[in-house]
């Protein structure tokens, strides 16, 4: 069945049973080129009375067409005088009325099918008149298909339907399909739906085209598409195409303004005739564009590269000729058409103030594709030019994309000329930068030597602003490698130098480290300071920094169980990280909210969200490590397969940081995996590898974990911990009070970690206190866990207290990652759709007011002020659209 084609079916299986009770009629199919016209009709053909007679004929795009084309296509099924008269080519006057008489006399019901009645001679238009005046006597249809945007006002079908008696036509008109029935097109294709609307417009020959061909994959029109619209264009005027050729330089809508300057004032009727034919189409403000991308891909495609580049120049001059301040609001059309036009020297000048001006906005992936223009001309910039590029780009690339081997390489380029030119303080930039980089990738070892190699180079030069960032740069390598004495140290010289120059940037990345190891130890005063470093960064549009303090900040939230300050801080970061195409910090942000749900005992949402950042291709290995940590824990916490190795492979991934932060909550996940197996040798190895660290630098949180679980798994002797580090739910638990320290977790919102509690209660208490810890459990769907827990009420004879076993599958509803409730979440999915409050409210059997309020609520849940900022974070975590079957599940 085709899809949204149901009603224009309906109207033509109604006519066509009319037309069998003796009463026959004209259908007008019309719609545009590729709407599916003819798919329609096959469908109609395949679903009508088998006993009627359908006869199909063409009209043919010919240079001088075919008389009577359709009626000579079906003369030898219709009748045998007829025929006989077109071989003879009769005139109307004898061949018009014996196939009336062949009509009359036929048994049964006859369908005549004349496609593509914009091409027909004047013959068949004739014929058309004559039959379409007496078909109400027959049992007859009569079924004309037509493009609607090939047919003016003018052209002589117009006037013929125009003499038809209108008590016996019915029009069918063929619309694009929606933007639902594409994404279904595209689900049934195993391709992804995204973009695919929007170049192609709904129209259906242009979205099967796309979705069966591999030609998609390497960016080029499929040549089906590219012939068709070739086709098209070659049937128009002279000044049509050149209107249409001209327009297709410029992707998004044109000015007129901008079309007369590029064609003169007379190109306004042949503008207007484009407009008629639906090959373009005007907005409210009457920019033009073309109906679909693809046909000004395809009409572009035409054009020889040197006209190209010509007309690319012409529309850079144009624009290059504004005011200056509209000239400015264009930079980024100007760097196109520069680039289009391959002059260098222009687009070296545009490229890096539309980079600036995209960067400001916090567009850093555009910023970075300016800048990627402007190095295809790098060998015709100055040296310091040259250098600047490099470091630009490598700077926007590494914010928004993944290609770190490329941004590395541009970094060591732009040291290398920086060199060359006695720039000191931006080699010391340069390798500040490649430490960051290196971090990233796991690289531990080097991004500590670029750090020192930074410091060494700018200590040679008078005190600066420079020395003082690369202090804060080895101030933060000791605070990711809980050096927390360190990292405070070189921070405060970071602070005191900052300040002396008056450097707000250098302060605000100082504050962060210097905040995070305060807070990490668990000392007075990182709070503050991590408000004012994230305060700083807003205020002053620090991107990259503001990032960095959503992500610090968060962590620290999360480690200390603050759970509402880092549902806030997650919230804000990784909105403003979609907001701002920091991609990267965006996805370590993730796996920051997947490692609050596991506190939580969300472990589904957990798994999603760590399997969603995990999806991800290229991301650097240290963005994923907490997504990577979280998805282990939570399969192994759910039962599911795979949990270990991706727990082993997250503690490979660690030791090549060097950095304790990525190795001890592993090798603790480790730990409990084998306690919860029974598995007490690989507990005891864990755990002995993490008193082989030292333990000093351990947050107090860890410290905690690692002594409760020392004790559980019954380890020999006792860990040289002071007492006074650990939080109370763990030394409540270690001073022999587990009840008091389920409690206390109780009260923190960690769910799983009473219920483990409860299970090292002993004496009289055990029985209850187990039945408690299989009913949180299984409450959460921690089935390893709830298992030996009732292994262990079985052992005390205390398995009549556990509450009854579930059987099959868990029945416990997912919960929305960000809180939405089932009608925020159809709502969403109507977001996602483009469609608005109307049509929304009509699809949900909704009030527009309701539809308003809920539409408002998951903007506030999603921390987004518009539409678009929720389509961005769909675009990074597609996990939060519901799938319908979800939805139907939740609505039963």
């Amino acid at each position: 069945m085709l899809l949204e084609r149901e009603a224009p079916l309906g109207t033509l299986l109604a006519s066509a049973e009319r037309a069998a009770a003796g009463h026959g009629g004209t259908v007008l199919v019309d719609g545009e080129a590729g709407v599916g016209k003819t798919s329609l009709l096959r469908e109609f053909a395949e679903n009508a009375d088998r006993n009627y007679r359908m006869l199909w004929g063409w009209c043919e795009a010919l240079f001088t067409p075919r008389p009577l084309g359709p009626l000579q296509d079906m003369a030898h099924l219709l009748d045998p005088r007829v025929a006989a008269l077109l071989e003879e080519t009769a005139a109307p006057e004898r061949l018009f009325p014996a196939l009336l008489n062949a009509l009359q006399h036929t048994k049964g019901t006859t369908v005549l099918v004349f496609e593509d009645m914009q091409w027909a001679d004047n013959a068949t238009l004739d014929l058309v008149r004559y039959l379409g005046r007496r078909v109400s006597l027959l049992r007859t249809m009569l079924v004309l298909s037509m493009r609607r945007d090939e047919i003016s006002a003018d052209h002589p079908l117009t006037h013929v339907l125009g003499d038809l008696p209108s008590g016996s036509v019915s029009r069918v008109t063929l619309e694009p399909l929606s933007s639902q029935a594409v994404t279904v097109l595209a689900e049934q294709a195993g391709r992804s739906a995204g973009g695919l609307y929007r170049i192609t417009e709904g129209n259906p020959f242009f979205v099967t085209e796309l979705l069966s061909s591999s030609e998609v994959e390497s960016g080029r029109v499929p040549d089906s598409i590219r012939d068709a619209v070739w086709s098209r264009l070659s049937r128009l005027t002279p000044g049509e195409r050149e209107v249409l050729e001209v327009m297709s330089i410029m992707p998004g809508s044109v000015e007129p303004w901008l079309i007369r300057a590029l064609l003169g004032d007379e190109t306004e009727v042949l503008v207007d005739q484009c407009v008629g034919r639906g090959l373009l189409r005007r907005d409210v403000q009457g920019a033009l564009t073309f109906r679909h991308e693809l046909a000004r891909e395809a009409t572009l495609d035409r054009l020889a590269p040197s006209l190209q580049r010509s007309l690319h120049a012409k529309v850079e001059a144009a624009l290059s000729e504004l005011p200056a301040a509209q000239a400015s609001a264009l930079l980024s059309r100007r760097v196109h058409h520069a680039g289009g036009a391959d002059n260098g020297e222009r687009v070296l000048e545009l490229a890096p103030q539309a980079a600036e001006q995209a960067a400001r906005l916090g567009a850093h992936r555009e910023a970075a594709s300016h800048l990627a223009t402007a190095l295809r001309y790098v060998s015709e910039a100055p040296s310091a030019l040259a250098a600047q590029l490099c470091e630009d780009w490598a700077y926007e690339a590494g914010l928004s994309l993944f290609v770190y081997d490329e941004i590395i390489e541009a970094r060591h380029r732009a040291i290398a000329i920086w060199r060359e030119l006695g720039r000191i303080d931006k080699v010391g930039a340069n390798l500040r930068w490649l430490s960051r980089l290196h971090w990233r990738r796991g690289e531990g070892q080097e991004a500590e030597d670029y750090a020192d190699q930074a410091v060494r180079e700018v200590e040679n030069l008078p005190p600066g602003p420079e020395l003082a960032m690369a202090y804060s740069t080895r101030s933060q390598l000791h605070m990711l490698h809980y050096r927390f004495n360190e990292a405070i140290e070189w921070g405060e010289r970071a602070i005191s130098l900052a300040d002396r120059f008056g450097e707000v940037e250098t302060r605000v990345h100082a504050l962060n480290n210097v905040g995070t190891a305060l807070m990490f130890a668990d000392r007075p005063g990182g709070r503050e300071r991590l408000e004012e470093s994230l305060t700083l960064a807003l205020d002053h549009g620090f991107h990259d920094h503001a990032s960095r303090a959503y992500t610090n900040f968060a962590e620290c939230a999360v480690v200390a169980k603050d759970f509402a300050l880092a549902e806030r801080l997650l919230a804000e970061g990784i909105a403003y990280c979609a907001r701002h195409d920091l991609d990267s910090a965006a996805q370590y942000l993730l796996g920051r909210q997947a490692q609050l749900r596991t506190e939580q005992g969300r472990f589904r949402e957990a798994e999603t969200i760590a399997q969603g950042v995990m999806n991800l291709e290229r991301l650097p290995m240290v963005m994923h490590l907490p997504a990577l940590t979280e998805l282990g824990r939570a399969r192994i916490r759910l039962g599911e397969p795979g949990g270990a190795a991706l727990l082993e492979q997250a503690l490979q991934e660690g030791l090549t940081t060097g950095e304790a932060q990525r190795v001890i909550p592993v090798r603790l996940a480790l730990a409990e995996a084998a306690w919860l197996a029974e598995e007490p040798g690989a507990g005891h190895e864990q755990l002995t590898a993490l008193t082989e660290m030292d333990l000093d630098n351990f947050r107090p949180w860890d410290v905690g974990e690692l002594a409760v679980w020392w004790q559980r798994c019954g380890m020999a002797g006792s860990l040289p911990v002071p007492a006074g580090r650990i939080p109370l739910p763990q030394a409540l638990e270690l001073r022999g009070d587990p009840m008091a320290a389920s409690a206390e977790w109780s009260r923190l919102g960690l769910p799983y970690e009473s219920a483990l509690a409860l299970m090292q209660v002993r004496g009289t208490d055990a029985g209850a206190a187990l039945a408690r810890a299989v009913a949180t459990f299984e409450g959460v769907e921690a089935r390893p866990a709830a298992a030996l827990a009732r292994k262990l009420a079985q052992r005390i004879g205390a398995a009549n207290l556990l509450p009854k076993q579930r059987r099959g599958p868990y029945t416990v509803a997912r919960q929305h990652p960000l809180g939405l409730t089932r009608q925020e979440q159809q709502v969403l999915t109507m977001i996602a759709q483009g469609l608005g409050n109307k049509e929304a409210a009509r699809r949900l059997s909704r009030s527009p007011r309701t539809i308003e309020h809920q539409v408002s609520a998951v903007l506030g849940k999603f921390n987004a002020a518009n539409r678009m900022e929720i389509l961005l974070r769909l675009r990074g975590e597609p996990w939060l659209l519901p799938s319908a079957d979800a939805l139907q599940v939740r609505e039963n």
